[in-house]
């Protein structure tokens, strides 16, 4: 049976209103951090330790450029935009409020996709279990919704400011920032072993 009444939201695209907290369980902000945190390490030691000299080690680089030029723009959309988060406020029309406000895009949810992009771009043809991945940022847009720290038009942009960088990263002749190394540095420890 149908509510008797509708409810629409409000913020730029109608959908944004805040949800009953809920910081425990897996939407513990512990939690939500260590997905942060082991996503970024795991991409960045594994770039280390695999150079560039296969396509796992091409794909984690190509990860490594999405989660910097993901961090930079969504740190500047972040200035540039001000929006309160849902903690501050419950009013997700709030924008240009000074900056303390620094709720959109999420940064979160644009780095995790960032960094899963590269992977399903390279390898989801042939391993379609690898789009498992994008489970990844679903469960952070979720949990940062819960616990108010983004509306939820922060987390649908800050996906899809990851996700295009991603499949930027991974569309480009080679990856960027290790071609910034000096003379073709080639790092990759995992490979002095073999």
């Amino acid at each position: 049976m149908w509510p008797n009444s509708a409810w629409a939201g409000g913020g730029f695209l109608g959908i944004d209103h805040r949800v009953a907290y809920d910081n425990s369980g897996v939407w513990n902000r512990n939690i939500q951090s260590g997905v942060l945190y082991g996503t970024i390490a795991s991409v960045g030691i594994g770039a280390l330790a695999f150079g560039d000299h296969d396509q796992f080690g091409d794909t984690l680089w190509r990860s490594v450029d999405a989660l910097a030029f993901t961090g930079v723009t969504t740190e500047a959309m972040k200035y540039a935009f001000q929006r309160e988060r849902p903690s501050q406020t419950s009013n997700p029309d709030l924008f240009f409020r000074g900056t303390r406000a620094k709720s959109f895009p999420s940064g979160e949810v644009a780095a995790i996709s960032a960094a899963v992009t590269p992977f399903m771009a390279s390898y989801g043809e042939e391993h379609p279990a690898v789009y498992a991945l994008a489970l990844l940022p679903a469960y952070d847009a979720v949990a940062r919704v819960k616990t108010r720290g983004h509306w939820q038009s922060d987390a649908l942009v800050g996906a899809a400011v990851g996700v295009g960088f991603g499949i930027y990263a991974s569309r480009r002749q080679s990856p960027l920032i290790i071609s910034w190394l000096p003379g073709g540095f080639k790092i990759g420890f995992i490979h002095y072993f073999q």
